[in-house]
């Protein structure tokens, strides 16, 4: 898969129509700008030798050099990645602390008024859009009640309380619909489980309900509420550049933003295999929990 990935993030100077050295630097450039260019970006070698050079240069963690700032591009990720790990790492927290125990309460109460509520409640936050949402919490935190900053970052190094106040909102905007979306997961995957003969075996012994529910069936259920835990990791990810921009974040999100405006082919490149390194690493991370919660997948 990664090398698949490497070709497709390669070819996305191949893929730019007409000399890419004219259309990233516009017609305005001199000659002198187009030759330096295309020395930087070895466009003369042949395809196979270009793709080599680059993935050995990957490889040992280079990703080259932005055309416009002279900038290493690896350097410019280490910089902005912090701040898209941060707010994507608390956006999954606030996601799973809110969406899995609203999932099983709804799950372990079928038809009842609060499990229609819950469920109205998730489907309202799956098709609520991030960027209306991000922008009402500024709105009423932020500017009405002044109680959080509507923009900027600051550091967890620099001031705990500081990075609390300036990724809470955004965390929230970004949370909203993977935590609906876990509630769903969890709510089907906890009622079909509860339907199981060991469950009601379990019962017939004299087990209290909450030991039922978390000793039997949450374990069970988790393999599909796993899945789609990593599944979230990507989703965050994609929408972190609309939060990003919303919050006025210095983050990937807003890297990725300004190199496509700028036609910046090796920061989009460096930003893209990136991107889709931390995306397969988690789901190799969700395959291999399988076992933990399914004994019948460690032998298959």
């Amino acid at each position: 898969m990664l090398f698949i990935v490497s070709l497709v993030v390669f070819g996305l100077l191949l893929m730019v129509p007409g000399d890419p050295v004219s259309v990233i630097l516009g017609d305005q450039a001199t000659p002198e700008q187009i030759r330096a260019a295309r020395e930087n970006l070895r466009l003369d070698d042949p395809v196979h030798l270009r793709y080599g050079r680059w993935l050995g240069d990957v490889l040992r963690g280079d990703l080259g050099t932005s055309i416009f700032n002279s900038y290493k591009v690896s350097n410019a990720i280490t910089d902005r990645l912090p701040v898209t790990l941060s707010l994507v790492g608390v956006s999954l927290f606030l996601a799973i602390a809110t969406g899995v125990p609203t999932g099983i309460i709804a799950g372990t109460r079928p038809g009842s008024l609060l499990d229609r509520f819950l469920t109205i409640g998730a489907s309202v936050g799956v098709a609520m859009p991030n960027f209306w949402l991000g922008l009402v919490l500024v709105l009423v935190f932020a500017l009405k009640l002044d109680w959080l900053p509507a923009t900027g970052y600051v550091g967890i190094t620099e001031s705990f309380g500081g990075w609390m106040q300036h990724i809470l909102l955004p965390a929230l905007t970004l949370a909203a619909s993977s935590s609906a979306e876990l509630v769903r997961q969890t709510r089907a995957a906890i009622m079909e489980v509860m339907q199981q003969d060991y469950i009601r075996t379990a019962r017939s012994k004299g087990l209290a309900e909450f030991r039922v529910v978390t000793g039997h069936a949450l374990k069970n259920a988790m393999v599909p509420v796993v899945t789609v835990g990593g599944l979230a990791v990507s989703r965050c990810f994609a929408l972190s550049i609309i939060v990003e921009q919303i919050f006025g974040m210095q983050g990937i999100g807003s890297l990725a933003v300004r190199a496509v405006f700028d036609r910046d082919i090796p920061m989009i490149q460096g930003v893209v295999l990136v991107a889709t390194v931390v995306v397969l690493v988690t789901n190799l991370l969700v395959d291999l929990s399988y076992p933990l919660f399914n004994p019948q997948a460690r032998g298959a």
